[in-house]
């Protein structure tokens, strides 16, 4: 189902596209891309007064490349600003080195502050791989796989995927009611089994 249309007359102004893409190489290991990229949808005066910033003429466009292998480990990360809008900017590339070595599995988003937080690295690109952890997920889908008697990773994690929503019971039943015991590893609750046998 779409947005419902707006009753009130709007003017567009800016539009940020982010787009991600995944592939598996020959080697073993997999590459995730990321890019992002603002635009203004209407002309604009530049900051610093010189002249006017045209309507889809890039502000930001930056892109990282990060190779992981099948346990989610960066292998190797690079990364370019096609488009920035201050002249330090390009000065943030070398720190996201920092990332090579970290888990996508686990502390992701703890790493990237750790090592690009503040100055030392930049936004945008803090941006672009706080979510390339998602897209590698909807990727590496055997970076999850489980024994038969654990369930898959993703389930629990959200509304659609409920331990006791309809999409476990129709595509995991074994795993209806399933629950993590104060965050520690999971367990079945037998009560919630019982309503689901039914």
């Amino acid at each position: 189902m779409p947005l419902s249309q707006p009753t009130i007359a709007r003017t567009p102004q800016h539009i940020r596209q982010v787009n991600y893409r995944s592939f598996e190489r020959e080697d073993g290991l997999w590459d995730i891309e990321g890019e992002l990229l603002d635009t203004k949808a209407i002309d604009l005066p530049r900051p610093n007064g010189e002249g006017i910033r045209k309507a889809g003429d890039p502000i930001h466009h930056m892109l990282i490349r990060v190779t992981v292998n099948t346990q989610l480990v960066v292998q190797a990360i690079e990364a370019c600003m096609q488009a920035h809008p201050v002249q330090g900017c390009p000065a943030a590339l070398d720190a996201m080195q920092r990332m090579v070595g970290c888990s996508m599995a686990r502390g992701w988003r703890k790493a990237i502050e750790t090592n690009l937080a503040g100055i030392t690295g930049c936004t945008h690109m803090r941006e672009l791989l706080n979510n390339m952890a998602t897209a590698t997920f909807q990727s590496i889908v055997s970076a999850f796989s489980t024994t038969p008697d654990q369930p898959p990773a993703y389930l629990g994690r959200c509304t659609g995927w409920s331990f006791n929503g309809p999409a476990v019971m129709q595509y995991y039943p074994q795993f209806a009611g399933w629950h993590i015991p104060d965050g520690k590893g999971p367990a079945f609750a037998p009560q919630a089994i019982a309503s689901t046998e039914k």
